[in-house]
C-alpha cells in the first residue's frame, strides 16, 4: 500500500461494516479497526467517503486498489462480564488486531473548558455510558487474562486522564500494571501519562514492568500548545524535554514516544525538525493526523484535518529520519507506535 493512498484513506474515511470500532475517549479519531494487507489501520467510517471497501479489496470509485482489506473481528472477551456485572469491553477494548487498550482513569482534572484538550474526548464516553470511571487492578488483570487467553492478545496500552496528584497518574498505572502482570506474565505494556512532577515516578513505572512510555506533547510549538491544549500548555515544554530524558534513561532508547499531531497549525518545516530532535533524544515521534472526534471542542469550532499531500509530505521525512536512526515503531514492543494503526509511519518505513 503506498503512503500516499494510506494517508488518504486514514484523513478521508472508508465505507466499510467494521465489527470493532473505537468511538470517543482521549482520541485521536472515531475509527474502525482493519487490517490493510496484514498491516494495522485505525480509518474512520465514513459513508460519504470516496474509499470503500468490497470483495475484500479497497477501491477508489470504480478502480481496485490491489490492497486486500480484512476487518478485524469481535473479540470472545466482549462476551464476558465480571462478577459484579460490569462488561468487560466497559474496562478495557480491543484496539486493531491483538493490542488491548484502557484509560484507567477516564476523567481528567484539566476538562473543563478552559483547559480541555480541543480534540480530546476523554469524558465523552463516560457520561455515554460506554466505559466506568476508574477501573481497578483486579479488573484489568481480568480483562487482560480473558483477552490473551481468547483471542490472542500481544500487547496492551494503558493511558489515564491527569489525576490531581504530582504523579500526574504513574501511581494508578504503576499498580494496574503489576496486577495485569501477574495474571499475564510477560505481556508487553505501554503506559502514558503527563510528565510526573517527581521523576522518580518512571523509575517506579519501569519497576512496575511497564515495557515503554508515552509522554505526550502532542506539539512542540508553544502558540499551537496553548491553542490546542491550554491547560496541558502550562506545563512548559522543558518539562517534557526532562521527562523524556528521564524516560529514556529509565526505559532505553526507542522505548520512549510522543504525539505530534498534524493539521494543529504548525509549520511542517518546524514540526519535522523538532520530530529530528526528538529522534536525537531517543523518542519516537508519532505522527498522526489530527481528525476531529464527535463531541470535541475542535469539532464544534469546525476544524477540519490536514491537507492529505502536506500529511504525507510530513510523514515520509520524518520516517526517513527514523529510518537513519535505525529507530522502528515495532520495537517499542507496546504502545500506540508498536501498533502503528493511527499513523502511516509504519507504510512509510517508521
Amino acid at each position: 500500500m503506498s503512503v500516499g493512498t494510506r494517508v488518504d484513506v486514514a484523513i478521508r474515511g472508508v465505507r466499510v461494516d467494521a465489527p470493532v470500532r473505537r468511538s470517543g475517549g482521549a482520541g485521536p479519531s472515531d475509527d474502525g479497526h482493519l487490517l490493510f494487507g496484514g498491516a494495522q489501520a485505525a480509518i474512520p467510517i465514513d459513508p460519504a467517503s470516496p474509499y470503500v471497501v468490497r470483495d475484500g479489496s479497497l477501491w477508489l470509485g470504480d478502480t481496485d486498489l490491489g490492497v486486500p482489506v480484512t476487518p478485524v473481528a469481535r473479540p470472545r472477551f466482549y462476551d464476558l462480564a465480571t462478577a459484579d456485572g460490569v462488561p468487560y469491553e466497559k474496562i478495557a477494548k480491543l484496539h486493531g488486531s491483538g493490542v488491548l487498550a484502557t484509560t484507567v482513569v477516564q476523567t481528567c482534572i484539566r476538562y473543563g473548558e478552559a483547559d480541555r484538550c480541543r480534540f480530546c474526548t476523554v469524558e465523552e464516553s463516560l457520561r455515554a455510558g460506554a466505559t466506568v470511571a476508574a477501573k481497578t487492578p483486579e479488573q484489568l488483570a481480568e480483562v487482560a487474562e480473558a483477552a490473551v487467553r481468547l483471542d490472542g492478545v500481544r500487547q496492551m496500552v494503558m493511558t489515564t486522564g491527569t489525576t490531581t496528584g504530582p504523579d500526574r497518574g504513574a501511581r494508578v498505572l504503576s499498580r494496574a500494571v503489576r496486577a495485569v502482570l501477574r495474571a499475564v506474565p510477560g505481556l508487553p505494556i505501554q503506559v502514558q501519562c503527563e510528565p510526573p512532577a517527581d521523576l522518580a515516578w518512571l523509575t517506579v513505572l519501569h519497576e512496575s514492568g511497564a515495557t515503554a512510555i508515552g509522554i505526550h506533547a502532542e506539539s512542540l510549538d508553544e502558540d499551537v500548545r496553548r491553542a490546542w491544549t491550554p491547560g496541558k500548555a502550562t506545563v512548559p515544554l522543558t518539562v517534557y524535554e526532562e521527562a523524556w530524558d528521564e524516560a529514556v534513561r529509565v526505559f532505553g532508547r526507542n522505548r520512549v514516544s510522543t504525539y505530534l499531531l498534524v493539521g494543529l497549525g504548525e509549520d511542517p518545516d518546524e514540526l519535522v525538525a523538532g520530530a529530528a530532535r526528538l529522534i536525537d533524544r531517543g523518542v519516537y515521534p508519532f505522527v498522526v493526523p489530527f481528525r476531529p472526534l464527535k463531541g470535541s471542542l475542535a469539532t464544534r469550532a469546525g476544524a477540519v484535518p490536514p491537507d492529505p499531500a502536506t500529511m504525507r509530505d510530513i510523514t515520509v521525512r520524518v520516517a526517513a529520519l527514523l529510518g537513519e536512526a535505525g529507530m522502528t515503531g515495532a520495537d517499542q514492543q507496546a504502545g500506540c507506535a508498536a501498533c502503528g494503526a493511527c499513523s502511516a509511519l509504519p507504510a512509510a518505513g517508521g
